[in-house]
């Protein structure tokens, strides 16, 4: 038991973990530090995309289905509609170690609020010119954020339908429950009364 649990708290895809964060935490210290080694704006600016680009590749499709077994992407069928797709590895929380879940969900999260929190830092402080820079930390690494929630949640199932479900099927046994003892009620007198 032990070893099993040694294993999995073992980090058994070191380069893919360090890359999940790599990407993600270079792009913040650029934004965060550019403006002290450089004076040109534009090269922060295209080396922020860069790595944020970079990022968004990698997550989306190497570390997120070699740590957690879940991938998502676009597929665009013959009449031209884009649909979205979801999938999530059978058996995942087996297979994936804690250490590399930990990795990735925590990468995942932190790094877009920062980003949120870079956007209204930027509005505030009126530095308008790295609002673009900002927004595209927030929309790519935002967007795989909601791309593996969906995986892990379910992909064919969206939060509200879950929702809508589960009060559906509360309902549905709140009105058999009120049936069955109305019925059974009914049972009782009618037996009352033939005798």
């Amino acid at each position: 038991e032990d070893a099993g649990r040694r294993s999995r708290s073992k980090i058994g895809h070191p380069m893919a973990s360090f890359f999940h964060l790599f990407f993600r935490v270079s792009a913040i210290l650029v934004y965060l530090l550019c403006e002290i080694f450089s004076n040109s704006f534009i090269a922060c600016m295209v080396t922020i995309i860069l790595l944020l680009s970079c990022d968004f590749w990698t997550v989306k499709n190497i570390t997120g289905r070699l740590l957690v077994g879940l991938r998502w992407w676009n597929q665009v069928d013959e009449d031209g509609r884009s649909h979205w797709m979801f999938e999530s590895r059978k058996g995942t929380e087996k297979q994936a170690s804690a250490s590399e879940s930990r990795i990735f969900w925590l990468g995942l999260i932190i790094c877009p609020v920062l980003w949120v929190i870079f956007c209204f830092s930027t509005l505030f402080s009126f530095k308008i010119k790295w609002v673009p820079v900002v927004m595209m930390g927030v929309v790519l690494q935002g967007a795989n954020l909601y791309g593996y929630i969906k995986c892990k949640v379910g992909g064919k199932t969206s939060l509200k339908n879950m929702a809508t479900n589960y009060f559906s099927r509360q309902f549905l046994k709140q009105v058999a429950i009120k049936t069955s003892v109305f019925s059974s009620g009914i049972n009782d007198s009618e037996g009352v009364a033939k005798v």
